[in-house]
């Protein structure tokens, strides 16, 4: 049984706030003998002296002082329970985990969680996986609802998929690059000898995905989008790069594009979600990503504002 009780807490807020015994039992709406042994009972519980007591003045005690700052942590938290408890029960989540793929910067939400936060106490967390790895986390359950997911996404039931738009890619290499020098469609002949950059799955079950690569390729496997953009401008590796991604590095001769035999198609960018979930928050995410336009524009915008803030190319 605990010995101290949030009642208690609250008395000893009271008291110290409002400077009085008597005081605090109008607050509290106790009478003044009511909050006094509430403070004698708590000190015999405990075996110490919360207040030293001199005529009618009382002041707090180190012990007392450190019950009274741990205490209040103590009050916000119930506070906060209770708060939580009547979202849940008015159909607010108690935390909403929220997906991206890692070719995107999660800076690009900072409005929406701003938005979001200034109407709903629901905690927020923001998860980013690679390739499948981003619907594999929301058919496990990791996340609630994706945002800027690339591809059509698995087959299977258990989540809602709309397109926000399509990403285009381009195939480059540095120019300094033996296949710069090539002009040509490459083929796979060309190919074969060089190595590729490629962005790793961060699937854990389902099967990892591949885009174009050859039986036996020599790799260079990169965690992000970014760092795949960072290693070909290195010249450490050709492969295809979202087109908004690459097109900086393009116009400052960083990158060169080539053709090639079997070009990459455009890729669906995806907002999905669970469709066993019905909370008040993720209905707000849902409609707030729809009713946003340039969401796709906005995921790029930030992408390459990372670039240009020393975290990419050169």
């Amino acid at each position: 049984m605990f010995r101290i009780s949030l009642d208690a807490l609250l008395v000893l807020d009271a008291v110290d706030r409002l400077g009085s015994f008597a005081a605090a039992g109008g607050a509290l709406f106790k009478v003044p003998s009511t909050i006094s042994y509430t403070i004698s009972k708590l000190e015999q519980d405990l075996g110490v002296q919360i207040y030293e007591r001199q005529g009618p003045k009382v002041t707090l005690t180190k012990v007392g002082l450190e019950l009274l700052t741990e205490g209040r942590h103590l009050i916000r938290a119930a506070e906060e329970l209770e708060q939580r408890v009547k979202r849940v029960a008015s159909g607010w989540e108690t935390e909403l985990n929220i997906g991206m793929d890692t070719m995107f910067s999660t800076r690009t939400l900072i409005p929406d969680i701003t938005a979001f936060c200034a109407i709903a106490g629901t905690r927020i967390k923001l998860v980013q996986e690679s390739l499948s790895g981003t619907w594999e986390s929301l058919l496990e359950g990791r996340v609630d609802i994706l945002i800027g997911a690339a591809g059509e996404g698995p087959s299977g039931g258990g989540y809602a998929r709309e397109v926000l738009g399509m990403t285009e890619f381009v195939f480059c290499v540095a120019p300094a690059h033996p296949l710069a020098a090539i002009d040509k469609p490459l083929g796979k002949n060309d190919l074969a000898p060089y190595r590729a950059v490629v962005v790793s799955d961060s699937v854990r079950r389902l099967a990892p995905r591949t885009v174009g690569l050859l039986l036996g390729q020599d790799t260079l496997s990169v965690p992000t989008m970014q760092a795949k953009l960072d290693y070909q401008v290195a010249g450490l590796g050709f492969g295809f790069l979202p087109l908004p991604l690459a097109q900086p590095a393009l116009d400052q001769g960083l990158l060169v594009a080539r053709q090639v035999q079997e070009p990459r198609p455009p890729e669906p960018v995806c907002l999905a979600w669970r469709t066993a979930e019905a909370g008040e928050g993720l209905k707000w995410w849902i409609a707030r990503m729809k009713e946003s336009p340039d969401i796709v524009a906005r995921l790029w915008a930030d992408s390459l504002h990372q670039s240009a803030n020393g975290k990419g190319f050169p």
